[in-house]
């Protein structure tokens, strides 16, 4: 998952700042499109051929996006030269003339007409993140062959600028930490219940088209509304997953496919973090190396066992009173997932910031009056605020309407016990309990995953959220794909985002000839 909470949030942020990172059988898509869907008598000729005819060829009205003086993403679109329009879909491809919907979509041309590739649709994970303002710093990173590509950004449905979707949570995510006992975890359950409810009561006329093969149906209407055979594909975090079931549904559509930070599909569904504890585990004793080597800055101890400590100290002083920081109160099930929120990003500044959020976590633990600091504030305020709410029910209504999850609380709760004292950090956080609970059933089965793709996958051997061995398993059953490793770095999402020339060389090199490398490639950390 991508931002807080989240198997992956907005790219162009992950590049100035640590990331907030809160995470069967296919039905055939022409029985879906068929149901109720007879073409009218006066219709084109080529509607009837073409039951989305009206979908895939509208006119586009391409505008600026700036939405006022503090919009950010708007800016920096409007300076990159890019235009945005909104694309028409239908809200269920089984009723084709029943409501709509409209997918935001923003692009900067490609200005090498001559070596045209085509149009390059960008996904940045969550699910439930923003891409639409992805395209300037991913044109950045594409560097020369960037022209040769319309670089297209794509607010899936109910996210960001396209219709949204909204539980009015007073929350962000779902995902918390279980607790210390068996109160602690029925407070969950009931949490988890609540927000499931409200789902059902605020937005349960959109929930059952909250999903993944119809974010994968509506990429389809974008490329034919922008007027392309096929697509070239990047997308990061669960928008490997997303491009996993595009490339299934439509196989005869995809050109050059980029997954960075790669879901084993065998493992997705909303138990997606079950599995990420080790690696949590490993990239939080790194963090603790590099705090102790700046103990004079951070004051959290000098070696990284007394930093550990320190974390541990702060959670166990939670799970007695609610720390206070602020105007917030954050109690056992929330210290776990700030610690798991810092966790994504392997360079100097995410670290700094997750230390002085440990640091302001440890003065409130020794009952000091504290400020947090700005990472830490903005956490708080996406965890225990209403703030993000749209966020986290987009996010949780496609992991939900994808997969079903266990519905007994006892299977989480056996869960929590398995883990016992081998894990008192993370695996509260993974194993927990959540809203897809108590979710309606799924209407349609997960799709059952192409067995071969040539397509370039990458992935950090650190990675604390697509974990590694989930791009081996998908690099075994894609004989055709090849695997770009970044080995030594605690990071998550890499190709232009973490700095790695010789990973970046190795994207941009494929997105330029179409050609995958004739072998696995392996990239050291860069030192300095």
């Amino acid at each position: 998952m991508n931002r807080s909470t989240s198997t992956g949030g907005d790219r162009g942020r992950r590049r100035r700042r640590a990331l907030r990172t809160p995470a069967v059988a296919a039905l055939c898509l022409t029985s879906a499109l068929a149901l109720g869907a007879a073409p009218a008598p006066a219709a084109p000729a080529r509607a009837a051929a073409d039951p989305l005819a009206r979908f895939h060829h509208q006119h586009l009205d391409w505008k600026s996006w700036l939405l006022g003086p503090d919009d950010t993403t708007g800016k920096e679109l409007e300076q990159a030269g890019a235009r945005c329009a909104d694309v028409t879909v239908p809200l269920d491809y089984a009723r084709l003339g029943g409501r709509t919907i409209t997918v935001a979509i923003s692009r900067i041309r490609g200005t090498d007409t001559t070596h045209r590739v085509g149009a390059l649709l960008l996904n940045s994970g969550g699910p439930g993140g923003r891409t639409l303002g992805d395209p300037p710093w991913v044109r950045a990173a594409m560097k020369d062959v960037g022209a040769r590509y319309d670089v297209v950004g794509v607010d899936p449905r109910f996210v960001g600028r396209s219709t949204p979707l909204d539980c009015r949570w007073p929350t962000g995510s779902m995902i918390r930490g279980a607790g210390v006992d068996r109160a602690g975890f029925d407070r969950m359950v009931a949490l988890s219940a609540e927000l499931a409810h409200r789902c059902r009561t605020h937005a349960g006329d959109l929930l059952p088209y909250a999903t993944t093969r119809n974010t994968a149906r509506d990429m389809d209407v974008v490329r034919a509304a922008l007027g392309e055979r096929r697509i070239s594909y990047l997308g990061y975090s669960y928008g490997s997953y997303l491009g996993e079931v595009y490339a299934t549904m439509y196989p005869g559509r995809v050109d050059r496919v980029v997954l960075d930070g790669v879901i084993d599909p065998a493992r997705y569904g909303p138990r997606l973090l079950r599995g990420t504890e080790a690696a949590n585990r490993h990239a939080l004793r790194d963090w603790a190396g590099w705090a102790a080597a700046h103990d004079t800055t951070y004051g959290l101890g000098r070696t990284a066992s007394a930093v550990l400590a320190a974390v541990d100290a702060v959670q166990a002083a939670a799970a007695r009173t609610p720390l206070r920081l602020g105007t917030y109160r954050v109690d056992e099930h929330i210290v776990p997932v700030l610690l798991f929120n810092g966790l994504s990003q392997d360079n100097p500044a995410a670290f700094g910031d997750f230390a002085q959020a440990v640091r302001d976590l440890r003065r409130a633990a020794g009952g000091r009056s504290v400020t947090p600091s700005p990472w830490l504030a903005e956490s708080l305020r996406f965890l225990l605020t209403g703030d993000d709410s749209a966020y986290g029910s987009a996010q949780t209504a496609i992991l939900c309407g994808d997969v079903p999850a266990p519905r007994d609380p006892e299977t989480y709760w056996r869960d929590l016990r398995r883990a016992g004292t081998r894990d008192r950090l993370f695996a509260p956080v993974a194993d927990d309990i959540g809203a897809c609970a108590f979710w309606d059933p799924p209407r349609e089965r997960p799709t059952a995953i192409r067995d071969d793709l040539p397509a370039l996958l990458v992935n950090a051997t650190g990675d604390p959220r697509t974990v590694y061995r989930g791009a081996l398993a998908v690099r075994r059953d894609w004989p055709g794909s090849r695997l770009v490793t970044l080995r030594g770095a605690d990071q998550h999402a890499v190709y232009g985002v973490f700095g790695s020339p010789c990973v970046d060389t190795a994207v941009n090199a494929y997105l330029a000839d179409g050609r995958l490398p004739h072998r696995d490639l392996t990239c050291s950390r860069p030192t300095g």
